[in-house]
């Protein structure tokens, strides 16, 4: 059996050999908790009014009749509307209502992870984000160790960034750049109204309405036509400037885009990477190329601002909403609404609970076939390939497996769930447990006797008792499954590692520890999820800690309170306390 599990894996790329070096899995023991109090805020619109917009390789400037600028976000905003947003290389980042800011997407380098202030406009790069203070200052975040980097002093209207070339429009009107790409010798005098960077070069108009451009780009992306606009945005290579009769002019290295540049006029346009869209009298939104297949075509809403980046667009909807289309491959484009009352991370799918108990998801890896009903759900669970949900009446559906046969659910009545590598456990309402799946090392023959919670790991499954002791089965060649001979409050099973909280809230983990997953700070927690090779605990003050493998961030959690925390493979989330989710690392979403 484990040959043949080995084939399979090898045959999709998976880092699988045998046991000790088996393909990663999800989190299982990161969804026990049923509820959550939830409660949403309301944040009090900014004083800033409009700035003349700005684009850049995927971020949207906003106009003279939208009242912020560009931020890389998508999601539903549940009494914390969104004002404006921006897309660029695989994040994007949203501000909203009350000058807070959230990112999704990719969060290799923190470029996800904006600090706790309040900004008038953000624009997001490729991989970082600036956002621009109330005070005029400039603040950025993510990979901002390239040379040259650094935001100078001073106060500034606008920001726009692009790749690794960043520009701010100063108070007086003039520009001031920032980074490697960026030559800021070569930039023009005189004062402007807006500034749009591209890739290695820049863009901005002048109070008169004629553009400027310069940089390091021969392919005509600098060489702007004669005439006066009202909006430009820059890519990766070509420029597009919104004309004062609303029509859409293009230059750099177009081929044949001056032929498919779409008819009628336009209040509001943003570039990419290979395809521009543009915003109409009514809000519709258009989008181009040469090659059809390069612009996703938008959903049939009422926008307010558009943001278009590489190979996604994200628009700022009419009712303070944001919704993205194009590829997702990292988040980017997936939202969820909120809010939620619990948080279920696997290997490539996040799912939650909402408040209405039905189930949502905004990452959905892998697919095989299509989910059960998700009404009157009270758990959700989420493993390697399978998802499975509680429902009110006690009884369990499970769907979704891409390498075995999907997992069939538990039998019986049961309080709580757990999914696992291959398996899924769950109690019964006399306490005793219930699995099913794959048992190929006896992870779903479960323990005589009677347990208050049970968490399935990768090939391992564990549960507490009701004196605190705990109890494992399943593989065991990291010693994962030998349990010590102490109490817990909770257990959680991890990929090959194992963790358990004691009643003062220090933790203990056993099992592998190649990433250190399994050495726990000195600290007070309350509760704790081991993931793959990482684990994230909620500290008593409700901050969040991670400790194991950091690959893409995941283990680097953002400031701020959480009420329920969750570990898988590419990325963490944590649920907070007014029931929307925040995640990090790859394939993150924003917060809602």
């Amino acid at each position: 059996m484990r040959l043949g599990i080995f084939a399979i894996l090898v045959s999709l790329g998976a880092a699988a050999c045998s046991h000790s070096a088996r393909g990663r899995v999800s989190d299982a023991g990161t969804s026990t908790q049923t509820s959550v109090t939830t409660s949403t805020a309301t944040g009090a619109a900014p004083t800033q009014t409009s700035v003349t917009t700005s684009t850049a390789t995927g971020t949207a400037a906003t106009q003279t009749s939208v009242t912020t600028s560009t931020a890389t976000g998508t999601q539903i905003a549940i009494g914390r509307p969104y004002i404006q947003v921006s897309a660029a290389g695989y994040h994007a980042c949203g501000l909203r209502a009350d000058g807070s800011a959230t990112c999704w997407g990719d969060n290799s380098y923190g470029e996800s992870s904006p600090p706790e202030e309040t900004f008038t406009q953000i624009s997001s790069g490729q991989s970082y984000t600036c956002g621009l203070r109330a005070d005029g200052t400039v603040t950025c975040w993510g990979d901002v160790s390239f040379p040259g980097f650094g935001p100078p002093q001073g106060t500034f209207v606008q920001v726009s960034t692009n790749w690794n070339c960043t520009c701010g429009l100063r108070t007086d009107g003039t520009i001031a750049c920032w980074a490697s790409s960026c030559l800021q010798a070569n930039s023009p005098q005189g004062t402007f109204i807006q500034v749009a960077t591209g890739l290695g070069y820049a863009c901005a108009l002048r109070p008169d309405g004629s553009a400027a451009c310069w940089g390091d780009y021969s392919a005509g992306a600098t060489v702007p036509p004669p005439g006066t606009f009202t909006q430009l945005s820059a890519g990766t290579v070509f420029t597009c400037g919104l004309r004062t009769d609303g029509t859409v002019t293009c230059w750099g290295n177009t081929e044949d885009w001056q032929h498919s540049l779409p008819q009628g006029t336009f209040t509001q346009i943003s570039v990419g990477e290979t395809y521009a869209c543009g915003l109409r009298a009514g809000g519709s939104a258009t989008c181009w190329s040469d090659y059809t297949y390069l612009a996703p075509t938008p959903p049939s809403r009422n926008f307010a601002q558009i943001s278009v980046s590489k190979g996604y667009t994200c628009g700022l909807v009419t009712d303070g909403s944001v919704t993205c289309w194009g590829d997702h491959s990292l988040g980017e484009a997936t939202p969820a609404a909120g809010p939620f009352t619990q948080i279920s991370v696997g290997w490539g799918n996040v799912w939650a609970l909402q408040t209405n108990r039905s189930a949502s998801t905004w990452i959905y890896e892998y697919p095989s076939d299509a989910p059960p009903s998700s009404a009157n759900v009270i758990q959700v669970s989420v493993g390697w390939q399978d998802i499975c949900w509680l429902g009110t009446d006690g009884t369990a559906a499970c769907w979704h497996s891409y390498l075995f046969q999907p997992t069939t659910a538990p039998a019986g009545n049961l309080t709580q769930l757990s999914v696992g590598g291959y398996h899924t456990c769950g109690l019964r309402t006399d306490g005793t447990a219930a699995c099913s799946g794959l048992n190929a090392d006896g992870q779903a023959t479960p323990a005589a006797g009677v347990f208050t919670q049970i968490s399935a790991g990768g090939f391992h499954t564990c549960g507490l008792r009701a004196d605190g002791s705990p109890t494992c089965w399943g593989y065991n060649a990291d010693g994962e499954s030998t349990a010590p001979a102490d109490t817990f409050t909770q257990v959680s099973a991890g990929g090959y590692h194992t963790c358990g909280l004691h009643s003062d809230g220090s933790a203990t983990c056993w099992g592998r520890n190649t990433f250190g997953q399994a050495t726990a700070p000195a600290d007070s927690f309350t509760q704790i999820a081991a993931g793959p090779d990482d684990t994230c605990a909620i500290r008593a003050d409700g901050s969040a800690t991670c400790w194991g493998d950091n690959s893409y961030g995941k283990a680097i959690p953002p400031a701020g309170t959480f009420v329920q925390i969750a570990a898988g493979e590419w990325f963490s989330c944590g649920l907070r306390a007014n029931g929307f989710a925040n995640c990090w690392g790859s394939l993150v979403t924003p917060d809602p």
